[in-house]
């Protein structure tokens, strides 16, 4: 499957989809026909009837008709496989009886994104789909938030991280595709949710931030004001290296941070002669106490790790912040084709088959979780 194939798909402004075209390309979609929902939120039936008529409603809507071909693309395929995990995430209740499907929104954004890296799917593109698919029952739940987050940061997180204009039309079409008793409800939330995104200046573009540092404490939680600028305490420069195995971490480091001390939890691993995956906790704990050793004499330094998922990279990153540090995030990547190849090629106890288990996690860094962050693609 290609990138070509998948662009095959997407059909004109109020034209029909072709669903038996997209179950022989994508066989999964299949799955979807099998896959039951709850009906009380989904009394129109199972997933593929629901995703069906998620992209009828998305071929007659006025921001999908008036978009690019390359918008098109990402509206068509964020629809086409925003529930692409359901089938693997169903849970149905012994005692009630209930249907859920937890978790099924961030698990098909790590599907979706292998499956389009291994299609060559531009990055830019990939990863619009993925960041939509993520997040994409957001506008219908931001009012009523069980974390206690205010609206409004949302909309401002959101914003630099992905269209809101494209995300709030998925969710439109989601919210339509279905038979659901409380739907005018839910469509009303997603337009006060438009609604407050332009009054806070966040509609067309990442909202207006008073400086990167202020921006990283906002979104990290911190109690102040996005317009105002927040002291930063001195503290290490450190360049976070984010990416899968074999992408070039070590030949990056060595090309733009010549001279600067390495934190990696590889050498942890050969300084304790353990090999990939074996102990990983001790070679962590090893790593972390350099780390630490480094940021109490506010030295700059390279932390050289796959940080593939969200939850280990917020490991590294919480302790970074801890200590006032300056964070740069670098992200490497180069097609599914290459990486293979590399790997293969390099003295390495982890196999490619190895890598391919990895990537149940792959979770690229979001533009908010570092002062700067660089995504470095390789095509």
């Amino acid at each position: 499957m290609t990138y070509d194939d998948l662009r095959s798909l997407v059909p004109a402004p109020g034209k029909d989809t072709d669903w038996a075209q997209c179950c022989d390309l994508l066989p999964a979609l299949l799955r979807l026909e099998e896959t039951p929902q709850d009906p009380y939120y989904h009394a129109e039936g199972n997933v593929g009837i629901h995703t069906r008529m998620v992209l009828d409603a998305l071929t007659r809507d006025d921001h999908y008709r008036r978009a690019d071909a390359d918008g098109r693309f990402v509206l068509f395929m964020a629809c086409l496989l925003h529930d692409i995990a359901k089938p693997d995430t169903t849970v149905i209740d012994e005692a009630s009886g209930r249907i859920g499907q937890p978790g099924h929104s961030r698990r098909g954004a790590v599907d979706v994104r292998v499956l389009m890296w291994k299609a060559r799917v531009p990055f830019a593109l990939r990863e619009a789909i993925c960041r939509i698919i993520a997040v994409h029952q957001v506008p219908f739940h931001a009012f009523a938030s069980r974390k206690g987050v205010r609206p409004e940061w949302l909309v401002h997180k959101l914003s630099w991280e992905l269209s809101l204009p494209d995300l709030c039309c998925v969710a439109r079409c989601d919210m339509l595709g279905r038979h659901y008793e409380k739907r005018a409800d839910s469509m009303a939330d997603i337009a006060l949710f438009e609604q407050l995104a332009q009054e806070e200046g966040c509609w067309e573009g990442p909202r207006k931030m008073a400086d990167a540092h202020t921006r990283l404490a906002y979104f990290r939680g911190a109690d102040t004001s996005p317009d105002y600028p927040l002291f930063q305490n001195a503290g290490s420069q450190v360049t976070v290296m984010c990416g899968l195995p074999a992408s070039g971490k070590n030949h990056w480091v060595a090309q733009h941070r010549k001279g600067w001390p390495v934190v990696s939890f590889d050498d942890a691993r050969a300084e304790l002669g353990l090999k990939h995956g074996e102990n990983d906790g001790l070679a962590a704990h090893h790593a972390v106490d350099q780390a630490k050793a480094l940021l109490r004499r506010q030295e700059r330094f390279v932390w050289n790790a796959t940080h593939l998922s969200q939850q280990m990279r917020t490991k590294t990153l919480d302790l970074l912040w801890a200590y006032h540090t300056r964070i740069e995030l670098v992200y490497l990547e180069v097609p599914h084709a290459e990486l293979m190849r590399r790997n293969r090629e390099r003295d390495t106890t982890l196999s490619n088959a190895g890598i391919e288990r990895m990537l149940h996690r792959w979770e690229l860094p979001a533009p908010v979780e570092a002062h700067e962050t660089v995504y470095e693609v390789s095509t």
